[in-house]
């Protein structure tokens, strides 16, 4: 049994927000990651005040997030078929890591479902193995493999 509770991200969870976004840019980009946390705080900021749905949460109790997973429902422009893009997922280091990101997962799953939505997608950096394995336990499958040189590593 858990003590951790997923809810709707709020104000308050901004800079909290921002160190997680922050350790994705430095997980998926490396030495090009944009971590300026203030740089970070404002973009959340911006994203929860045009649209705080999909934001959610762990929490213990009054303790700083553990977890975070910020959803949006989309539109194909093509086919017109709605669709769920789990846009960030991340779990802090502790312990309970594991247990909280699928509390997470599962949350999101939730949410896609009250929307009506059957396809979902969510992009990790190749390198993730603990992300692509709680991603495979939920039943994703890989779809796309993203190539990339960078030249100035010659």
């Amino acid at each position: 049994m858990t003590d951790f509770q997923v809810r709707p991200a709020v104000e308050a969870d901004l800079r909290r927000l921002a160190e997680f976004e922050a350790e994705i840019a430095r997980i998926s980009f490396q030495d090009d990651a944009i971590d300026d946390l203030d740089v970070q705080e404002r973009r959340m900021a911006k994203a929860m005040a045009k649209s705080a749905e999909g934001m959610f949460v762990a929490c213990r109790g009054a303790e700083p997030a553990a977890g975070w997973l910020w959803i949006t429902v989309n539109t194909n422009p093509m086919s017109g078929q709605r669709y769920a893009n789990f846009r960030s997922l991340a779990v802090a280091e502790i312990p309970e890591r594991t247990e909280v990101g699928e509390l997470l997962l599962r949350a999101g799953l939730d949410h896609v479902d009250e929307h009506g939505v059957t396809e979902v997608v969510g992009k990790v950096f190749a390198g993730n193995l603990p992300m692509r394995v709680l991603y495979r336990q939920f039943g994703f499958e890989a779809a796309h493999l993203t190539m990339k040189l960078d030249r100035r590593k010659r």
